[in-house]
């Protein structure tokens, strides 16, 4: 018996190391997914299949660069943004949605901008709200989506073909885009990468819209601890103001939990419970459920509060908006958010040592509706509808 399980143990080893270390890096990916990822049962991602499709690839791959290549385009299979490695090629895809400055939607087999990025290249480059697209670089739309698309299934859902679409208009780090569009009957050539963005290195933007009401906007700065001191300073400014309107539209990055409920805690004069989470415990065949609550904190401002959100509202944003609402304590105005799913957890591939990240819990509104099917008390069409709202409020 002990000379069987000897062999048995040399076999393995055996197998383990006549293994490149690609291989080694995809099956532990694979496992670290398949025993962390929380929306498989939401997604209804095979992920047997997944392994079936690309490990046969990995055997073929020599060099690390062809190796984040092919981890990119298996990551499609999960057709969402808030999935991603820690590292990229020159050839990568832009990260979406902070990569991303239009929303381009399939309609009647044509495809629209629907919505822009402010102050980003495709906006600047002259593209506008309603322009039909008839060529990416200079190539047909249908043909350059289908490498977006995840293959572990043939049936591919509007989430799918969304996440494809996003993925192809955001474009690539090395190749400047070019978008051909059709506007009144006549085809003209724009070029989004052709005009260098200036992102403020403000962490918010402050100013009084009319005699009753003030406005906050957060540039992408969840994630800076800083935010929270000059958050406090702006709603001091505007304490006497009845409204107040608070802009996450450009918050696509994300952030964490701290900057956020230090916000929403200048909102509310008890403790009270903004989101909720749930974490498989797939061992023992159960779940982690919890609430968390936010905490009042300084001075409360006790106006009418209104959260503009967009496409780019993304994560930690999305975590606002919900909360907010479950606090009952604003009108949530803007568009579908960016539908980044759950929070997430990075790991990294012991051999290579190529970082990744994916949601390891779900997140809900305290009502229960899930973050990322959540919708505003006041759906837009897109930003300018957005802004056109915020305008009016009295």
């Amino acid at each position: 018996m002990k000379i069987f399980l000897g062999f048995l143990t040399l076999l393995f080893a055996n197998v383990s190391f006549g293994q490149t270390k690609y291989e080694k890096d995809f099956n532990e990916f694979w496992n670290d997914v398949n025993n962390n990822y929380s929306y498989f049962d939401q997604q209804q991602i095979n992920w047997d299949k997944v392994k079936e499709i690309y490990q046969p690839k990995i055997k073929q791959i020599s060099n690390d660069n062809d190796f984040i290549q092919l981890m990119e385009t298996a990551l499609n299979e999960f057709h969402n943004g808030h999935i991603s490695l820690n590292t990229n090629l020159n050839s990568s895809n832009r990260i979406i949605p902070s990569g991303q400055d239009m929303f381009v939607q399939k309609q009647n087999k044509k495809f629209y901008i629907t919505d822009l990025r402010k102050g980003f290249g495709a906006e600047l480059s002259g593209l506008k709200i309603g322009d039909e697209i008839i060529l990416f670089n200079n190539k047909s739309i249908p043909e350059q989506v289908e490498k977006f698309l995840p293959k572990f299934t043939t049936t591919h859902s509007q989430e799918m073909y969304q996440y494809a679409l996003n993925m192809l208009f955001a474009g690539t780090h090395d190749t400047k885009r070019i978008i051909t569009i059709n506007r009144n009957g006549k085809q003209l050539n724009l070029f989004p990468d052709s005009l260098q963005t200036t992102e403020t290195t403000n962490l918010i933007e402050k100013k009084a819209l009319n005699k009753t009401t003030a406005y906050i906007k957060i540039n992408n700065s969840l994630g800076d601890f800083k935010t929270i001191a000059d958050f406090d300073n702006a709603v001091d400014e505007f304490m006497g103001y009845k409204n107040l309107v608070i802009d996450l539209t450009e918050t696509a990055s994300g952030g964490n939990s701290t900057v956020a409920r230090c916000i929403m805690g200048r909102f509310i004069s008890k403790t009270k419970p903004y989101q909720q989470h749930e974490f498989d415990e797939k061992e023992f065949q159960t779940q982690r459920k919890w609430v968390e609550f936010v905490i009042p904190r300084k001075t409360q401002f006790k106006g009418n509060v209104f959260i503009i959100v967009g496409h780019w509202t993304g994560s930690m944003g999305e975590g606002i908006a919900i909360g907010f609402d479950g606090l009952k304590r604003a009108k949530i105005i803007g568009t579908e958010m960016a539908k980044l799913l759950g929070a997430i957890n990075g790991f990294v591939m012991t051999e290579t040592q190529i970082g990744f990240q994916i949601p390891t819990e779900r997140l809900y509104h305290i009502n229960g509706i899930p973050r990322e099917k959540y919708k505003p008390t006041i759906l837009t069409q897109n930003i300018d509808e957005t802004i056109k709202k915020m305008n009016e409020i009295e």
